[in-house]
């Protein structure tokens, strides 16, 4: 049987959130995906709020990740939020680059049917 290491906990991680300002008037629902087959919310953000996205960032191999309970690192392929109840359809796309992995700050709205973020 082969066996699969699991990477546990933050050491060797930068702390790297996204925090999203919904300065729309609709509910924003934002999801990480975690591999080709699987995503999982990660923030719905009412309209006046603000919500964060946990993500950490692994300098060594240039991963972003987020923690799960048990705090296995899961990379993060993908990261968008979009408008809640039509989330993917609406939704606009986040860079995730290595090159500025730092904590920030991003505003976002629905425009029409669409979310725009800056």
């Amino acid at each position: 049987m082969h066996e699969i290491d699991v990477r546990r906990g933050t050491e060797g991680l930068e702390e790297t959130p996204i925090e999203i300002a919904n300065t729309g008037p609709a509910p924003l629902s934002c999801t990480a995906q975690l591999a080709h087959w699987y995503s999982e919310p990660v923030a719905t953000v009412a309209p006046g709020a603000t919500g964060t996205v946990s993500l950490w960032f692994d300098p060594q191999t240039t991963t972003f990740v987020r923690l799960n309970a048990q705090e296995d690192n899961m990379p993060v392929e993908a990261l968008w939020c979009g408008i809640a109840g039509r989330a993917y359809e609406t939704r606009t796309a986040f860079r995730l680059d290595p090159d500025s992995a730092r904590p920030r700050s991003l505003s976002c709205a629905a425009d029409e049917d669409r979310v725009v973020c800056e």
